[in-house]
């Protein structure tokens, strides 16, 4: 099979070569699946699950990519849940090969069925990001009907599903971008667009929850605008200054198959939709992740035809 390999920490995005490799095989309560669409984060060549399996060996090379949507082709002993010619998607493990690859073999737990009415290029930008703002919306924040929520980012793949999730759930929704980003959020339903570029987050007031996806000064900057019992979270990098009289949160995905068919659904329903933005094949996965590549939305890998 083809897939995307990366074998040298020191060389980064440019280590990335397309590989002829063998194709995987089911272990116990694993599935194998035929990749149609994978979706990729660009920091992940950083991240040591790249390089490393659970033990700590190295496993180079690796394949990047941990979010997929495809169909399965092999069951592994004892897995349970999915069958053979079902279309999936979810998440692969952070410390074995990835999606980017023509098969991929998965945990099934980590996989929800994907409906027939979905496409796979769309299902493969739903789990991380989908997950993640989820998890840090209502599993770490608790956010609830009429309170209000700054979500920076709020154009990119995460920032863009949480905004929609809080204005759902009845929360006033402030979202952060660049200048560019402004018509992209806004066509989201949130209250206040925030440039980040031109204008001064702090000018805002304090909110009741920030979700965080930059880091850095922005994230240590918004500290401050956590009202007294509110909750900061961010998936950038661990919180080093907390808010004066609430919670700081830093956390990474965890895998969940009720949630991942949740999610479905309610793209199905029409009340929430991921925003794709380059779509590219497999052999240009190398340029889609390069660092000065920026599309709103999220960049996903075609890497089969339905």
């Amino acid at each position: 099979m083809q897939a995307i390999t990366v074998q040298d920490r020191e060389a980064g995005v440019s280590g990335l070569t397309l590989t002829e490799l063998p194709r995987p095989h089911a272990a116990e309560n694993d599935v194998v699946v035929r990749v149609h669409a994978a979706g990729f984060t660009p920091g992940e060549l950083s991240w040591p699950g790249t390089w490393t399996d659970r033990a700590g060996r190295d496993r180079t090379p690796s394949v990047p990519g941990h979010e997929l949507s495809g169909v399965v082709t092999e069951l592994g002993y004892g897995t349970t849940g999915l069958s053979v010619g079902q279309r999936v998607f979810g998440l692969t493990d952070w410390t074995r090969d990835g999606s980017l690859a023509e098969y991929t073999a998965v945990e099934a737990r980590n996989l929800a069925p994907l409906p027939a009415d979905i496409d796979h290029v769309t299902a493969a930008a739903l789990p991380i990001s989908g997950l993640t703002a989820w998890q840090a919306l209502f599993d770490h924040a608790h956010l609830a009907t009429g309170q209000t929520v700054l979500i920076h980012g709020a154009g990119g793949g995460v920032g863009s599903l949480a905004a929609q999730l809080a204005r759902e759930a009845g929360a006033q929704v402030i979202g952060t971008g660049r200048a560019a980003d402004r018509d992209t959020v806004r066509a989201l339903g949130v209250d206040t667009f925030v440039d980040l570029e031109a204008e001064r987050v702090e000018d805002i007031g304090q909110v009741d929850v920030v979700f965080d996806v930059i880091g850095g000064e922005i994230l240590a900057r918004s500290t401050a605008l956590v009202r007294p019992g509110g909750t900061l979270v961010t998936i950038a990098h661990p919180v080093t200054v907390h808010p004066d009289d609430g919670r700081a949160v830093f956390f990474v995905v965890e895998p969940d198959r009720a949630r991942l068919a949740d999610l479905a659904t309610r793209l199905r329903d029409g009340r929430l939709k991921p925003i794709v933005g380059a779509v590219r094949p497999l052999a240009d996965a190398r340029a889609a992740f390069a660092p000065d590549r920026r599309t709103p939305g999220k960049t996903i890998i075609r890497v089969a035809e339905a």
